[in-house]
């Protein structure tokens, strides 16, 4: 038993469970449309998931160093209030609530209907319908408790693997593939090397998405010292080449401008693969996997805006806590529907999950740059864990937040500006909060 409560006994494979269960989302079958819009060349897209792969590796073994130090419940939100105080730590708890659950319900609703349509041959119009039936379904699943909504993630993780696995043992086996040269390292189309790189780099990141909480297990490990680095590192790797691996089935299966900003690739590859009847069960798989992937940010999204009123951090902190008669935050998760909503009516699958990977990021960068802090702040603090090669894999990872942060300012900045202000505009709410709460 750990001081903070939380019983020691989880074993490395559980801890690589939860590593990939994490990460592996509906990332991974819809990206390379966008990926590849970039590159437009098989090999650099390839090399683009395989350095994504890397940068999250070293940030996960970066912010380790933290979940082991700082292991109580709250995760990042902890890290940050422990490094820069209070506010900045709102501020987290305020961009996930506004901007990164919603944007991701958002996003994945949108490809969860995109992929129904295109399935059955479903008029256009359904897009926006559909969407919103199925956001506003998994949230009237986890009013039910929170036993409903677990059951359904566990299920679901299942059907996460199947199609995965299925793609990718049976893609290479598959006859008349298109031929890639691996080397040497090209761009396609008019786009120059370096802008080819970097804006396909950047459009995997959504993909890796979740690697943020890989070390919430960390007070929980019986070694966290010697497992969660090994959990971190084969379980980032594998997803990485499980990433690489599909995406090279995807390129081996259809020409690059077949791939290029069409987010029914993993249904065309599949059914090219298996034939018509055979692609449609797999794609059928990939759909109950988008759906456990909504699932999974809508059960943890709703909490975000009920810790923070639990906490009277919030204008209407008494209605954003109340719980139904089955323990659940009902009003924080109509809340978070709400705004996912009006997300699905104004915004693209890629403007949403761009604008998510920027914001979370800004928060990532400044974990990374905590480490350096810490380790000249509070020199004493108990570390279970050290990020290993310090201070190199914290740099890579920082760099890789700094890289993110201004790509999306350069090549975005619209769509940065206003997820800077939605994130800032928590400041003044924050002071004027804790001003006048105790007349609210």
């Amino acid at each position: 038993m750990d001081k903070n409560g939380l019983k020691r006994d989880i074993g490395l494979f559980p801890a690589l469970a939860t590593v990939m269960g994490t990460v592996i989302g509906g990332g991974v079958f819809f990206k390379a449309a966008s990926v590849v819009s970039a590159t437009k060349s098989a090999n650099l897209t390839l090399f683009v998931w395989l350095l994504g792969g890397i940068i999250t590796i070293c940030a996960g073994l970066t912010v380790a160093e933290l979940a082991t130090a700082l292991p109580q419940t709250g995760g990042a939100v902890k890290y940050i209030e422990y490094t820069y105080g209070k506010p900045w730590a709102f501020l987290l708890g305020w961009a996930q609530m506004l901007i990164y659950f919603p944007a991701n319900v958002a996003a994945l609703s949108i490809i969860f209907s995109t992929q129904l349509l295109n399935l059955f041959a479903i008029d256009h119009f359904w897009l926006i319908p559909i969407a919103t039936l199925c956001g506003t379904s998994l949230t009237l699943v986890n009013l039910l408790g929170a036993r409903f909504g677990g059951a359904l993630q566990v299920v679901t993780l299942i059907f996460k693997l199947i199609p995965i696995a299925l793609i990718v043992l049976f893609g290479f086996l598959a006859k008349d593939p298109v031929h890639f040269s691996l080397i040497p390292l090209t761009s396609g189309g008019h786009t120059s090397f370096a802008a080819a790189l970097s804006s396909g780099l950047l459009a995997t990141m959504f993909a890796y998405d979740g690697w943020l909480n890989v070390g919430t297990v960390a007070g929980e490990l019986k070694n966290p010292q010697r497992d969660l680095p090994r959990a971190i590192i084969l379980g980032l790797a594998l997803i990485t080449l499980i990433y690489v691996l599909i995406n090279a089935v995807f390129l081996r299966t259809l020409p690059v401008a077949q791939i290029a900003g069409n987010l029914n690739t993993a249904a065309d590859a599949a059914i090219r693969i298996f034939g018509n009847f055979g692609g449609k069960l797999v794609t059928l798989g990939i759909l109950i996997s988008v759906y456990g992937a909504i699932n999974g940010y809508t059960m943890t999204g709703m909490r975000v805006p009920f810790a923070l009123a639990y906490e009277n951090q919030l204008p209407f902190s008494k209605q954003l806590k109340r719980l139904s008669k089955t323990k659940v935050p009902y009003v924080a998760g109509s809340f978070e529907l709400a705004i996912a909503i009006i997300m699905m009516l104004v915004g693209s699958f890629n403007l949403l999950t761009d604008m998510l990977v920027f914001v979370i990021w800004i928060f990532s960068t400044m974990i990374f740059i905590a480490v350096f802090i810490l380790r000249h702040r509070d020199p004493k603090l108990a570390r279970p864990y050290k990020v290993p090669f310090y201070p190199i894999v914290p740099l890579v990872a920082l760099l890789g937040g700094l890289f993110i942060l201004i790509e999306t300012l350069l090549t975005k900045p619209l769509l940065a500006v206003i997820g800077i202000s939605i994130t800032l505009l928590g400041l003044p709410v924050y002071y004027w909060h804790r001003a006048h709460s105790t007349e609210i």
